[in-house]
């Protein structure tokens, strides 16, 4: 099932997507490979604090955050990891964890990590931890409205 405010965006806008159903998964590789969808497709929401303000990052799931570089890359900003008390009642309609990379549902910024923009399909939580969306990632990133940057390392 999708988180409600997800559903009702992508269908407004009718945006072209398929949902897929797993095995219940907590991490973004076991979710990649309860899917089977390849760790580049797989795009996992990681939450931080920018400058003490929630924000998303968005990135390939075989990857993990570098804050010091998305620090340099926002002129500076403190960029810390969001602890999931912190961010839990961001997001109303989903499951702890499993939030979309749509922060403009949710009102924060997204940053997502260049390498996504390479890929033709991309696929995300859909507010739960056996749900997920994939659609074309040019449809995400018109939507999303990310702003791109090279934020990650290979684990």
């Amino acid at each position: 099932m999708l988180a409600p405010r997800l559903h009702h965006f992508l269908d407004e806008r009718h945006v072209p997507y398929e949902t897929l159903t797993h095995a219940r998964t907590i991490t973004a590789q076991e979710t990649a490979n309860a899917a089977q969808i390849g760790s580049r497709h797989f795009a996992k929401t990681v939450m931080v604090k920018v400058d003490g303000a929630l924000a998303m990052v968005v990135m390939p799931a075989a990857y993990r955050t570098d804050l010091a570089r998305l620090s340099r890359a926002l002129d500076g900003a403190s960029v810390e990891l969001a602890s999931e008390s912190e961010f839990r009642d961001a997001f109303p309609d989903c499951e702890v964890g499993a939030m979309p990379p749509f922060g403009n549902l949710y009102g924060m910024p997204v940053y997502a990590d260049t390498r996504l923009s390479g890929e033709e399909q991309i696929a995300f939580n859909a507010g739960t931890h056996t749900d997920l969306v994939k659609m074309p990632y040019a449809e995400f990133e018109q939507l999303a409205r990310p702003r791109m940057l090279h934020l990650a390392q290979v684990m």
